[in-house]
């Protein structure tokens, strides 16, 4: 598996024998569950912004719910000191 910084764990060289620099199978490997990880972050962090984004709208509703509510007590209450 990879460290933090996102290192292979095994240097990606050619072989003794003179085979060209072209990826293994491992690396391969190790890239693609990399990009997994990655991914699995992704939509982790995609389903933490759709949440707070429902919230925010709610909280948002809710308040221009209380601000109208104020602004119905003010009015109320400047025609009653009005009469």
């Amino acid at each position: 598996m990879s460290g933090p910084n996102g290192d292979l764990g095994t240097p990606v060289e050619a072989d003794a024998e003179g085979e060209d620099d072209s990826f293994g199978e491992a690396e391969y490997a190790a890239i693609n569950s990399m990009l997994d990880q990655i991914n699995s972050c992704l939509d982790h962090l995609e389903e933490k912004n759709d949440h707070l984004h429902a919230r925010l709208q709610e909280l948002l509703e809710s308040n221009r719910q209380t601000r109208r509510e104020f602004q119905q007590q003010l009015g109320g209450t400047a025609r009653d000191a009005a009469h």
